[in-house]
């Protein structure tokens, strides 16, 4: 089993640890087009409720994003974010969080997301 740790954002570098490529190779990070962004008033931090598309081999999968500093629900339908898809899922309140929504820290650490600089096709995978 791959075990991760989190660890709290940070602008000063720290040496990672060491994994072989094929650890890396479990980690499963796919692209996929926001369709739908709501508001989640329930999260103990402000964050949105996220439906991503990630084509036809993976469907529909929802995720809570601390994202409100730099994006509102409107401004995300159509937009494609990278995420992890095969981490377990996660009960945030009375929602299922299914993928982590991945992004890097601004100077105020707020996230800001990443995806491709080019459309490509929803369920692609990062290699």
């Amino acid at each position: 089993m791959f075990n991760v740790t989190f660890v709290a954002a940070s602008h000063t570098p720290r040496a990672a640890m060491t994994i072989s490529f094929d650890e890396f190779k479990k980690i499963d990070i796919r692209v996929g087009t926001i369709v739908a962004a709501e508001p989640f008033p329930e999260a103990r931090r402000p964050a949105l409720r996220l439906t991503i598309d990630f084509g036809s081999q993976l469907g529909l999968k929802r995720s809570s994003a601390q994202i409100t500093r730099h994006y509102d629900a409107a401004s995300l339908i159509g937009r494609q974010v990278a995420a992890v898809v095969n981490f377990p899922p996660k009960q945030i309140g009375k929602f299922m969080s299914q993928v982590l929504v991945l992004g890097f820290p601004d100077t105020e650490e707020a996230v800001v997301l990443i995806g491709p600089e080019r459309p490509v096709p929803n369920g692609s995978r990062l290699f």
